[in-house]
């Protein structure tokens, strides 16, 4: 039977998981085994800005709105997929509804949690290793051994953007062939669209819709990403999956993704009987009842500094004095005349020295 390793190396733990005194552990499986912080006051609000917006929509958009969150916290997977296809458009009046959509979900998120004593109503996971670790794979067996006790499970994944097309080829699918046929699961792949991280821009929010639409299982299979890791912050624990001999002592001590990781899964070469499986699971779960029990509060404000981000390089790029100089600077850099770092000084001070003219005149 596997080898379950504790090597209590004490790798320290984020955020408030610190309190809870958990060590890192290493679980040898086989390969192919297969409370939320919030404020009274912000929520006030944005009950409020809720209603003005609901204000604003028209006819049809508020009956797409009712079919979809009817469909969504009714547990009809169509409106799930149709909904994560909302919140990831950029387009501005799809994502106002998007936002519309998510405030709905959220408040029947809510319900759930009181009627479940305070405690969230699902469990998140983040899984994360280097290509060929064997992450679908052993997504595919533990997905199949948690519908087969009941439990509905989504899997979220993500996969990496061509730098140069920005394209991606997306086929977890066809290493989930069994979970993909599973009415109790639910599988979508996202490409990643330059966001870093190993993440997509709105992961948050599609996990938010799974939690919604009743999977009290959420697995986040990230994009490889051994420098960012903002999966990190956005679930209630992370899963580090490397293959043997992945390295030696110092790559483990080296500061990075291991020390991010609650749980470190060595997946080893061996038959597909799921052998190891269920107790890894179990110590899954307990690292889960230990932070509940610890009070910590699940991160909600760290995963939205990249929405920001995104917006605001949005409308830099847009602004007219930038879109203006940009082109002459692209010349000066390709020829040397200018470095690429004075370069976006003189667009930053000319992005704001044109808003700071306009709010000067506005006034």
């Amino acid at each position: 039977s596997p080898r379950m390793l504790c090597l209590n190396r004490g790798l320290p733990t984020r955020g408030s998981l610190a309190r809870c005194h958990w060590r890192s552990s290493v679980v040898v499986v086989p390969q192919h085994v297969g409370l939320r912080c919030g404020s009274t006051d912000a929520a006030a609000a944005a009950a409020a800005a809720f209603r003005q917006h609901m204000q604003d929509l028209s006819d049809p958009e508020k009956r797409l709105l009712d079919k979809l969150y009817r469909g969504l916290v009714g547990g009809h997977r169509a409106c799930l997929a149709e909904s994560i296809t909302l919140v990831e458009t950029e387009h501005p009046r799809k994502k106002q509804l998007a936002q519309e959509l998510l405030q709905r979900v959220l408040a029947h998120r809510e319900e759930q949690e009181r009627r479940n004593g305070g405690k969230p109503v699902a469990f998140r996971v983040g899984l994360s290793g280097p290509p060929g670790a064997g992450k679908s794979t052993f997504i595919e067996v533990v997905g199949k051994m948690l519908t087969g006790r009941g439990n509905r499970v989504a899997v979220l994944a993500v996969d990496p953007s061509s730098c140069t097309t920005g394209g991606s080829l997306m086929g977890d699918k066809t290493r989930m062939t069994e979970l993909s046929r599973d009415m109790q699961a639910f599988i979508r792949p996202s490409p990643t669209s330059g966001t870093l991280g190993g993440v997509t821009r709105t992961t948050n929010e599609a996990i938010v819709l799974c939690e919604g639409a009743g999977y009290d299982t959420v697995l986040v299979e990230t994009a490889w990403a051994s420098l960012r890791f903002a999966v990190a912050d956005m679930v209630d624990m992370f899963v580090l999956l490397i293959p043997p001999a992945g390295g030696d002592e110092l790559q483990g001590i080296k500061r990075g993704i291991i020390e991010m990781a609650d749980l470190v899964v060595v997946v080893r070469v061996s038959s597909q009987t799921g052998e190891g499986v269920p107790e890894l699971w179990a110590r899954m779960e307990a690292f889960r009842a230990a932070t509940l029990g610890a009070g910590s509060c699940r991160p909600a404000a760290a995963p939205s500094s990249g929405l920001i981000r995104e917006d605001v390089l949005g409308r830099f790029r847009r602004h007219p004095a930038v879109r203006r100089e940009l082109p002459r600077l692209e010349d000066a850099v390709t020829r040397g005349a200018v470095s690429p770092g004075l370069a976006a000084d003189l667009l930053l001070d000319a992005f704001s020295f044109s808003s700071s003219s306009s709010s000067s005149s506005s006034t």
